[in-house]
């Protein structure tokens, strides 16, 4: 270093070079140098043996600041050390607000500066080593949940998908629900362990509400029906510290990887069941893959997995949120904030009301009267046609008022039953709609080239008259040959033979 006006600065490198070189070859001495370069004897001194290269920057003297005392030190550790426990990202101490607290608290007298200093020391970043872990076949499956887009049915909606995976062969399980709740949670992981035919020794998850009712991690106390669901499958409910990803990183992986695998380009579905059928076929497909560094493929290890599992109990647990609902006078029925039809027969009686994550079925003496695609949303009221045509057609003058049918059929069929001759003609092609279904009943309808359309012509194209059985001219009947010689002998008088 130069001192140019008492302000150090670093000698260039070919300065160095000569002044190695001198010392060194020449045999020069420290006074001889520094009258030869014109540098001073402090800067030969210290560069002339190698022992300091202009290059590095040479770190300070090790003397910590007299503010800094281990007092504010501890100060700004606890600092940073809540904003870990707490885990809130968009809610954590900078290094301003760790300098004006100081301030406040402590009567801090040093500058900003020092503390960022100091903050970015604590807060730089280190590379992360876990232990490898090892799992034994059948011991332990992790699960997860993550976000998902797909349209469904035209609409542009968000899912949630919930995601398995056994920790010995890494076999996988998806399924795709409308909401994170209870009824989901529940009934991924049955249809989870009868896609592995079996359930393992331990089940591992994070500190969701939907699984932990008080506490986290060693002290989680699980949901009253996560712990029925774990005493009936026999598994043990084992729950990860806070922000502690990697306790189940071989899920965490597999959330990635369904978006990016099976979820690209967006899925166009027409319902979640058709979802979740590609989602399986994609889970049974992964079974072939062969892990780099494993010497079978997953399904393989997953067969050796599946011997060690518990067995399923014969009885399947009911992960549904259950009511009994009395059917109003509009033959409804409430549940969750909306109301779904049954059959108008049922009006006035009690029925069983069972939600699961993406339905909702009706029973009356353990007989399905309905089903229906779960709704989330609030005041609605989902009505189904073939619910209330039996009463439609004995008022068919409510036909083109009937929520029923308004909430049922498109425009372009509302505008043909206009078009007939009267309500009693539009409850017909309802009927007829009940019966077929929409896309051959517009089928039929296309088919006609008369403008003055009837219900008798559409149904004349969806029951067509049989064709009479075509009569051949030909008749293949075997007819034995008589044998004449027994008739002569009977009439000479001789016996038959």
């Amino acid at each position: 270093m130069l001192l140019c006006g008492g302000e150090r600065v670093s000698i260039e490198v070919d300065i160095y070079e000569k002044i190695r070189h001198l010392y060194e070859h020449e045999g020069k001495s420290q006074r001889a140098i520094s009258k030869i370069l014109g540098v001073s004897r402090n800067t030969v001194k210290k560069y002339c043996d190698g022992s300091h290269v202009p290059w590095e920057r040479q770190g300070k003297s090790g003397r910590r600041q007299y503010v800094i005392t281990d007092e504010i030190m501890e100060f700004i550790k606890s600092c940073l050390a809540s904003d870990e426990a707490e885990n809130i990202k968009k809610q954590k101490h900078t290094a301003k607000r760790i300098y004006d607290r100081l301030v406040d608290e402590k009567a801090f007298k040093g500058g900003e500066s020092t503390i960022r200093e100091i903050v970015a020391k604590l807060k730089e970043k280190q590379k992360k080593v876990f232990i490898p872990l090892s799992y034994e076949p059948g011991e332990a499956i992790q699960i997860d949940w993550g976000e998902a887009t797909i349209y469904l049915a035209g609409k542009k909606i968000k899912v949630n998908l919930f995601c398995m995976r056994e920790c010995y062969s890494a076999d996988i399980y998806c399924r795709a629900f409308y909401r994170q709740n209870e009824e989901s949670f529940l009934e991924g992981q049955i249809t989870g362990f009868e896609y592995f035919d079996g359930a393992p020794k331990r089940m591992i998850f994070d500190n969701a509400k939907v699984a932990v009712k008080e506490g986290f991690g060693v002290h989680a106390k699980a949901q009253d029906r996560y712990k029925a669901l774990s005493a009936h499958y026999a598994f043990k409910c084992e729950f990860t510290n806070i922000a502690a990803g990697h306790e189940k990183g071989l899920v965490e992986g597999l959330v990635g990887w369904v978006r990016r695998n099976i979820l690209v380009p967006i899925p166009r579905v027409a319902t979640m069941d058709e979802l979740n059928a590609e989602i399986l076929r994609r889970c049974l497909k992964y079974r072939e893959h062969q892990i780099k560094g494993r010497e079978q493929t997953v399904g393989k290890m997953a067969l050796t997995a599946r011997v060690r599992m518990t067995q399923l109990p014969r009885y399947r647990f009911d992960p549904s949120k259950s009511i009994t609902a009395r059917v109003d006078d509009f033959s409804t029925v409430r549940f969750d904030y909306n109301h779904y039809s049954v059959p108008v027969k049922y009006a006035g009686k009690e029925v069983s009301v069972k939600g699961y994550g993406n339905e909702v079925v009706m029973f009356h003496r353990n007989t399905e009267i309905a089903r229906y695609q779960r709704c989330y949303q609030r005041r609605q009221t989902k009505y189904r046609l073939e619910h209330y045509i039996d009463l439609i057609e004995k008022r068919p003058r409510s036909v083109f008022n009937a929520k029923p049918v308004k909430s049922n059929i498109s425009a372009e069929l509302l505008e043909i039953g206009k078009r007939l001759s009267g309500p009693r003609e539009m409850v017909k092609l309802l009927r007829l709609l009940v019966d077929y279904g929409e896309d051959k009943l517009m089928s039929a309808i296309d088919s006609i080239q008369n403008p003055e359309i009837s219900v008798e012509q559409i149904r004349a194209y969806l029951i067509p008259v049989n064709t009479p059985a075509k009569i051949h001219s030909r008749i293949d009947i075997k007819v034995t040959k008589p044998q004449l010689n027994k008739y002569d002998n009977l009439m000479s008088g001789g016996a038959a033979v």
